[in-house]
Formats: structure tokens, sequence, C-alpha cells
């Protein structure tokens, strides 16, 4: 019997005669990005191969660049008689992506003037400056650059209408699953590989937009500090060593540059875009607070706040910002991939198949869950896992400490599709939950107030936005908070980049808002370790005794 080789979920007979595996994506209707067409040298046509990695040829020269379970589908082949082949591009199906906001203030003061127009019936200015002659439309992206994600939104920018967005797993993830992982990859193999990757998947959703990528002039990038100056192409060593510093903060304290903000043109950027558009990053905070936590500022406008309100968009690198339009703290937090699916036996992003709700029944014992998409089971999500350990701790199954109380190491959650929770996936969990709980615990000491003087709790992020309130808080991941004053408001990121691309004022706003924000560095915090450790525990996250709160002027 033949090698039945299943690519992004389509199946087929395969055979080294037959050609490579971008061969067999070819026939079947896979798309798979390339731009050196099938010889190896772009490097964009990664897959990752789940199953019958030993069927398939050793690598080659080409992929000496990639580990694991990761190959260039154009270099390789199945060698083997029989078996079975699984294997995805990065771009796994349909990403469970939230792209839109809500529950942000409202937003009408905002002086719509984006700095691409037209003057009379033809002329397209950048700027005051034309850069095209044409009667169509005029448009505009925001990109929001995760690390385990990336949405782009096209708007319209002579009405500021949204029009389409797009969604997908961010490809780089051959590179690592966290920043650190990233910055190793990129300042060691080099070649600018993971930004030509993106902007390969990149060019491919921008091409699946309903309007010809000539029309749009102008691009706008939010990513974490990492994300941001990979993708401008800039050396990202400094951040993965102390004292973590994007190189445009560096030359701006040189003197070098007034602005940590970034602009490239179309050609170094690799998009389909207009050739005269003009790529525009937003400033960062400062370290790894990136670009993205900058344009949450804008999303809920921090400027204006005279309230107190605090914003956390969970994920790979957590952001906290907590304070008004008087004075401003913000602290990142290293929590790992946990979260979103890495590092977790069965864990998975949020894609279809995934677990993404767990509920135990109380007389039976038995797990009941929802699946996104609705299909089997594959694996469980970062919403689905907050859930489970809610779960486990309120039928007494896991203890506070994370260990189960039967003596098992593993919990079966669906049998049939051997999906399970072990006690090493809860330490996982932990770790990255003790590094978000000593952020909050560490930026609200140095403000000398405890968590319920917050007046909203905005929880930015797909993630957050799909996130149950009281298991969040039964598992301490938030604060022990009332639920009125939590605000679940989805990509606040792409939000403020949208925001970006419409008015120049907004962008002028941002460049005097990021220099005024307080960076608390956790890891010189003299209490950083015993928040962490405490962090760690699976129970609420209450204020800090009064006796430890010491207020910072």
């Amino acid at each position: 019997m033949p090698v039945t080789l299943t690519i992004n979920g389509h199946s087929m007979h395969a055979s080294a005669r037959d050609g490579s595996l971008f061969d067999h994506a070819e026939r079947l209707g896979v798309r798979v990005p390339t731009s050196c067409r099938k010889n190896g040298k772009c490097k964009e046509c990664v897959v990752e191969v789940t199953r019958g990695g030993d069927l398939l040829a050793p690598r080659t020269d080409a992929e000496r660049h990639l580990s694991g379970t990761f190959r260039l589908s154009c270099q390789t082949r199945v060698v083997a008689d029989t078996g079975e082949v699984d294997c995805h591009t990065m771009r796994r199906g349909a990403m469970r992506i939230e792209r839109a906001a809500a529950g942000l203030p409202l937003r009408g003061d905002i002086t719509f003037d984006p700095c691409v127009t037209r003057d009379g019936a033809d002329r397209i200015l950048l700027d005051g400056v034309e850069i095209a002659c044409s009667t169509a439309p005029i448009h505009g992206v925001a990109i929001d650059i995760g690390t385990t994600t990336v949405v782009v939104r096209l708007l319209n920018l002579e009405t500021g209408a949204l029009i389409a967005d797009a969604s997908f797993e961010n490809p780089q993830r051959f590179g690592g699953s966290d920043v650190m992982s990233r910055i190793h990859y990129d300042t060691t193999v080099g070649q600018f590989l993971l930004q030509r990757t993106l902007a390969g998947y990149l060019t491919h959703a921008m091409e699946s937009l309903p309007v010809d990528p000539q029309t749009i002039y102008e691009a706008v990038v939010v990513g974490n500090s990492t994300m941001r100056d990979i993708f401008f192409r800039h050396d990202v060593y400094p951040i993965g060593q102390t004292p973590y510093r994007s190189i445009t903060e560096i030359e701006m304290a040189a003197g070098k540059r007034t602005t940590t903000s970034l602009t490239q043109t179309t050609a170094k950027s690799l998009l389909p875009i207009h050739p005269k558009a003009r790529v525009y990053g937003l400033p960062i905070i400062s370290g790894h607070l990136g670009a993205d936590a900058a344009a949450c500022m804008l999303a809920v406008d921090l400027a204006h706040e005279e309230r107190l309100v605090a914003i956390m968009d969970i994920g790979t690198n957590t952001e906290l910002i907590v304070g008004n339009r008087h004075r401003i703290l913000a602290a990142s937090c290293p929590a790992g991939p946990a979260f979103e699916g890495g590092s977790v036996s069965c864990g998975m992003p949020g894609l279809d198949g995934a677990i993404e709700d767990v509920a135990v029944d109380d007389s039976t014992g038995a797990f009941r869950f929802n699946v996104i998409g609705g299909g089997a089971p594959e694996g469980i999500c970062g919403s689905g896992l907050v859930d489970l350990m809610s779960e486990l701790l309120r039928t007494g199954r896991m203890n506070e400490f994370g260990r189960f109380e039967d003596g098992q190491q593993r919990i079966t959650i669906d049998s049939a599709r051997g999906i399970h929770f072990r006690e090493s996936d809860v330490n996982e969990l932990a770790q990255a939950k003790g590094a978000n709980v000593a952020g909050l615990h560490v930026v609200f000491h140095t403000l000398g107030l405890p968590f319920d003087a917050i007046d909203v709790f905005y929880l930015a992020g797909g993630f957050g936005r799909r996130l149950k309130i009281e298991a969040s808080k039964r598992i301490g991941l938030i604060p022990n908070l009332p639920n009125e004053k939590i605000v679940q408001v989805g990509n606040a990121a792409i939000e403020g980049a949208c925001m970006a691309l419409l008015s120049r004022a907004k962008r002028q706003e941002l460049e005097h808002l990021v220099k005024r924000v307080e960076h608390c560095r956790l890891e010189t915090h003299p209490q950083f370790f015993d928040f962490f450790v405490e962090g760690c525990q699976f129970k609420p996250v209450e204020a800090p005794h009064e006796e430890t709160l010491t207020r910072s002027d």
C-alpha cells in the first residue's frame, strides 16, 4: 500500500518519483508560499511534519537552518513505500483570532487625517508629495505581528471604512516559539530568513484581500520589539541581552534618532503593495514593551484618561500597562508559549479542533467540552487550559500547588483521541502565570496602590477576549477584582494600529505618550522572585498587604 500523504487536511497517495512535498501540495490545491519557485533559496515553503517524518528523505543542505519537525517542502520527498505522512503549512487552517475590539472608550474625537490623501481626481499624495496617479480607491493596511499570530486589516483611507481582514499563524515558529528563541535564530542563522518567510505569508494574505495590493499606499506595523525589529531587518541581538533594549532605543539614547518609530520602503519590506508606499512601524515603549503595547495605549485613549486603568495582553510576552493621563507604568512579563498551546503535551493554538472550554460534570466527574469548529478534538488551546485547571481546582482534583490529588501524573480528557493533561503541563502553565502575576505585583508595588484601586481592567488580545472571568480569577491568572471592573476588549493592538493609520494626530500623540511611560523592569525588583513564586500557585490573586506597599514618587 503506498504512502498516504496529508497536507493541510487534504490527502493523496505519494512516492518519491512523484516529486517533492511542494509538488504534491500543488496537486492537492494547497498553496505553499515561495518566491524562488521550488529551488530551496527563498526558505519560505516551510511545513511542519506531525506524523511520518521517518518516511521522508534526510534534510538537504538547503534545510540546514531548520530543526525538529520543520522541513522545506520543495526539498522533501517521500522515500518509504508504505505508511502515513501528515504535515501542514505554517498557515494552519482557520485561526481563531480576535480581529475586532469591543468595550473600548468612544473615539468620536479622533481627527481623520491619514498621511495618504487624494488631490483632485487622480493625484495621490503621501505627506503632501505625489507618489501615484490613479482614480482607483486609496487603501492602507494595519498589521499586528504577534509571536504566535498575525492579523492584517485593510482600510479605505478616503472614508476610514474597514474593508476586510486576514489572519494566520506566525510562520516564524520554526525559529522558536518565544522571542528569545527568535532572537537567537535571527542572530545566528541570519540571512533575514524570519523576515522573508513572514513577508511571503503577508504577501499571500494581501493578495487574498478584495482589492488590488497596488492600491495600498501605507502599511502601519505593530508588534513586540523583537517581532517589529525583525520585520524591519534591524539587529535584534541587543534585545536579547541585558538591559534588553532595541537598537532604536540605543540609537535614540546616543542622539542618532529622535524616535523609536521606523519607516521602510516597499522593496525592503518585500510586500506586494505600491512601490512608493511607506511601511511605518509604531514606536516602542522600552525593552520588550513594543509597538503593540504602545498601540494598546492609543486604543484605550490613555492620553486622556482620568481613571486608573490597567491593560493586560496575555501571550508569549505579556504586556501590562497601568495608569492614566497623569502617570503610566508598564512591565513586560516573559510568560512563554504555554497559554498559547506551546510546551503543553496536548496544547495547540486557537484553531479548528482545539478544545476551547471545559466543564466537569459534578454527578459523574466526566469532562464536557466544546471544540472550535464543532469537529473532533485534536488538542486544547489556552482558554480551554484555563477552564480545565479551574475545574480541577473546583472539584478538588488539583490543589493550589498544581499537584493532582489522586497521585496520578496525567488526567485523560478524551480517551478516544488520546487527549490528556499532565502534571508537568501544570508546571509549564504555573511558570507562565507566575511571570504575569509577578508583573502585576511589581507594577502596583511601585505605584504604592492595591489592585482594587483599579477603575477599569482591560483584558486585551484574542486570548483575553475568550477567557472565562471566574475561571481566570480562580486559578490566579488575573487579579481578583469585581467582574464589573473587567472589560474584555479583544485585539486592542490592531485597533490602535488602525487609529495610527487613519490619523497623523494620533501618531504624534503616541510619540509623546511612549516617552512618558515608566518601565518597571521585573528582574531588577528586589521582591520579584517572591512575587513569582507566589504567582505560580493556583489561587486568587489578592492585593499586596498594606505594609508591603511603598509609594514611588
